[in-house]
């Protein structure tokens, strides 16, 4: 067997309800009374933290919301929250939100504790100082940002750094489905297919595949495609919502792992330039870049489609389980009525050149693809999706 190395959060949480006691759940762990709750100012507004705050304020804590965050956060929001953390003394950093609340929180952990600069934490394990104590609880079943070792910061104005240093795993990550409850429709879909993706992508990645992140992405899956059209339709279906939520956060272990692709590596841009959100992004180049990767990863692709249950003759070899894997797949966002076209989202052809060449700068993705992207395949995936 391959030598492999696996990391993941120390301690996590399956609990429906479990944000209506989560003063409690932190007071057995930490003696600390000031925390700083990290979110949007969505969640904040709309009622939906009122039982954790209410728990947390039973258990003694003082707490300090900061809802400033904003989807794709710039540097400059991470910087202003950390710095009003620090001044209120803050002891832990509670993350509850989407996947940009979650990153924030990770930020200001460290931030609080350390003297290093973020401009200096950009990259892969240049993280060096302390953190505080941190939670975090998920609002989408996505991002899987409670269990991964990695914050995306907007930098400048288009372009997106990440930070990636096992500092960042939280010490505690908990699981409330009941967060998920009524979340959107388009929400659900583009969040769940970030999910799926990121368990793909661990699945065929060309780097630090291993038999733990593959057992984690294929039960991923298992969850997340039969319940994803589940939760769209019935956004009150608690088994399904349970599913999905679980679904993502192993999708998280896994490529937390056995890293991401091209598929994040052209949907970064899109985000940057044209404020796609990130799950709608992956959606929009997935089924193109899926294709293009095929002759490469053709074997993969046929594993899980039999892990998701497609159907095909008794006879078929590879190459045809593998593409009934990617019509699968296909199906399934077509069904969810989310946006397909680049043209949809504000994208014209005149800006494709700009979209692939800005791709090729997420090298630290490209590297895991199991097929090489040049900039002209960039291109070429850009064009087929618009």
């Amino acid at each position: 067997m391959t030598a492999f190395s696996f990391a993941t959060v120390p301690s996590l949480i399956v609990d429906y309800g479990s944000a209506r006691r989560v003063g409690e759940l932190l007071r057995e762990r930490y003696r600390a009374t000031r925390l700083v709750l990290v979110t949007d100012r969505f969640l904040n507004e709309s009622g939906l933290l009122r039982p954790a705050l209410q728990s947390l304020a039973n258990a003694g804590w003082q707490v300090n919301v900061i809802d400033d965050v904003v989807a794709d956060p710039p540097d400059h929001v991470v910087l202003d929250a950390a710095a009003r953390a620090r001044a209120s003394g803050a002891e832990v950093v509670l993350g509850l939100g989407g996947g940009s609340s979650m990153d924030v929180a990770k930020l200001i952990a460290v931030l609080c504790a350390s003297s290093q600069s973020l401009d200096a934490m950009y990259g892969v394990g240049k993280v060096e100082g302390p953190r505080l104590p941190l939670v975090l609880m998920p609002t989408t079943a996505g991002t899987g940002s409670e269990v991964t070792a990695i914050s995306i910061v907007t930098t400048g104005a288009t372009t997106k750094s990440g930070v990636v240093s096992p500092v960042l795993y939280a010490d505690l990550a908990i699981l409330d489905a009941e967060l998920t409850l009524g979340l959107p429709a388009q929400a659900t879909a583009a969040t769940g297919i970030d999910a799926m993706v990121h368990a793909i992508e661990a699945y065929t990645s060309a780097r630090l595949k291993n038999p733990l992140s593959d057992m984690l992405s294929k039960e991923a899956l298992r969850l997340l495609y039969p319940n994803l059209l589940r939760a769209c339709r019935d956004g009150g279906n608690r088994q399904a919502r349970e599913a999905m939520l679980l679904g993502a956060t192993l999708a998280g272990q896994a490529f937390s792992n056995a890293p991401v692709a091209a598929v994040h590596a052209l949907a970064y841009p899109l985000g940057g330039h044209f404020h796609v959100p990130h799950g709608l992004s992956n959606a929009l180049v997935l089924m193109h870049v899926l294709r293009f990767n095929a002759p490469h990863a053709s074997s993969r692709y046929a594993e899980l489609a039999e892990t998701l249950g497609c159907e095909f003759a008794a006879q078929a070899g590879t190459d045809e389980k593998a593409y009934a894997f990617i019509d699968a797949m296909e199906a399934l966002v077509v069904a969810t009525g989310i946006p397909r076209t680049l043209r949809e989202v504000g994208v014209a052809a005149a800006d494709l050149p700009m979209l692939a060449g800005d791709a090729m700068k997420q090298q630290r993705l490209l590297v895991n693809n199991p097929r090489e992207m040049t900039e002209q395949s960039a291109l070429d995936i850009y064009r087929a999706a618009l």
